[in-house]
């Protein structure tokens, strides 16, 4: 803007903010390309192949460097979503591998990422249901323990022995609740007697479980009192 009374200075607003500075690709294009990595599981390289074939060239380090730029602007949000995760009563964790590269080897190395999930819905909860993910070098006892902190509530977990340090008394503040998953359970005398091979133990072990599963079905989005009258 210029002003013809003030002589011949223009007046420019600056540019907003992106969350590359400097850099072509707005808001649009990163949120595209991290929806493709992440949810859908397109290598950066693939989206590269596709991106050529629409006449766009972009090197796979520079799409790279997009992605670390916006897991920085995103990282406020995630930091607080996990801190909101752990006020939460109750909280589901669980780890799997991922592949990830050794620096300065050219090789791949074994990570793990980490959930933390809240999803009260199917207990007639009100909290909105979030899911963290969290990298971490190891799945050991210490890595759970710099994941969850001082967390009191009750743990679903898988029965994991990383896990059992958050139900001794001796923790500061006392212990967590670990309530183990009757999936877990259940897998053991799938595999036993639920592929047809006459183990009847196990076979009646699976109605019995079977039989709980109903009660639970049943009950799906009820609220706790109501539960624990038809359990």
């Amino acid at each position: 803007m210029v002003c013809r009374s003030c002589g011949d200075s223009v007046a420019q607003a600056k540019a907003p903010a992106h969350v590359v500075p400097g850099g072509l690709p707005r808001e649009a294009l990163l949120a595209d390309i991290l929806v493709k990595k992440y949810a859908d599981h397109l290598p950066l390289y693939r989206q590269a192949q596709m991106l050529a074939r629409q006449g766009v060239t972009i090197d796979r380090a520079t799409l790279a460097g997009w992605v670390g730029r916006a897991a920085g602007y995103l990282k406020p949000i995630v930091d607080r979503q996990k801190a909101e995760l752990l006020k939460s009563d109750r909280l589901f964790v669980d780890e799997t591998t991922a592949m990830v590269l050794a620096p300065s080897s050219g090789k791949t190395k074994t990570g793990y990422l980490w959930a933390m999930v809240r999803d009260d819905r199917p207990h007639g909860g009100v909290d909105p249901p979030a899911i963290v993910y969290s990298y971490m070098p190891g799945r050991g006892g210490m890595w759970a323990a710099k994941l969850l902190g001082e967390y009191h509530g009750i743990l679903q977990v898988d029965g994991y022995e990383a896990y059992g340090q958050f139900g001794k008394a001796g923790r500061p503040g006392g212990p967590s609740v670990l309530a183990y998953c009757w999936a877990h359970v259940r897998r053991g005398f799938f595999d036993a007697g639920g592929k047809g091979d006459g183990a009847p133990i196990a076979t009646e072990a699976l109605h019995r479980i079977g039989l709980l599963y109903n009660i639970e079905r049943e009950i799906h989005g009820r609220t706790p009192e109501e539960r624990l009258a038809v359990r």
